[in-house]
């Protein structure tokens, strides 16, 4: 696992040991961010340059990391475990992104719930959930009922081939949805007004 473009590029990246972690593939990644390079939303701006990255369910920093490595402003990695967060936190300092990062130990969906309530507000978020736990529904259900998400924003979810998004949702609109093994990777924006 390794940041594949920009400035922090080839870094390798470290994961905790055993299986409750499960980053991104390299491929399944660089494919992920060639559609956002390349996806033809009615967004005014590259959809990674200057972005405001939320990072959910961190793991590794894998995709938030990315992120700024190609031109993202800031990125905000969440995730519960604190073994993941240290890891996260290494890869931060390792790939010298630490002035444009910030960490925060938390449960992700009563963090969407505080940085609702707060104001905070991002352009990019990535939500990798553990698979097959409901969790998937729940984080976009609550991305669709507050303003966390910028108008115009949008949401890159992995989930399992198990898993089926309800999308009965107001303001998010599903855009692309792409399948690698036994992985799906769907690509939301959110438009509201």
């Amino acid at each position: 696992m390794r940041i594949i473009t920009g400035i922090a590029k080839g870094i390798k990246l470290k994961a905790p040991k055993g299986l409750d972690v499960r980053p991104t593939a390299d491929r399944v990644k660089e494919s992920i961010f060639n559609i956002l390079a390349n996806l033809e939303v009615q967004v005014d701006r590259n959809a990674i340059m200057g972005a405001k990255v939320l990072d959910l369910f961190a793991g590794t920093g894998n995709l938030g990391l990315e992120a700024l490595s190609r031109g993202a402003v800031h990125a905000l990695f969440v995730d519960h475990s604190i073994v993941s967060l240290a890891t996260t936190k290494e890869n931060i300092n390792h790939a010298d992104l630490s002035k444009v990062s910030e960490v925060y130990r938390g449960d992700s969906l009563k963090t969407l719930d505080k940085l609702a309530q707060s104001g905070r507000s991002f352009t990019l978020i990535f939500v990798d959930p553990p698979y097959n736990q409901g969790l998937v529904n729940a984080v976009l259900q609550k991305l669709d009922n507050t303003d966390v998400v910028e108008n115009g924003g949008l949401i890159v979810v992995e989930y399992s081939k198990h898993e089926q998004l309800n999308a009965d949702w107001q303001h998010l609109k599903l855009v692309r949805n792409e399948r690698y093994g036994e992985t799906l990777v769907a690509f939301l924006s959110r438009w509201k007004g």
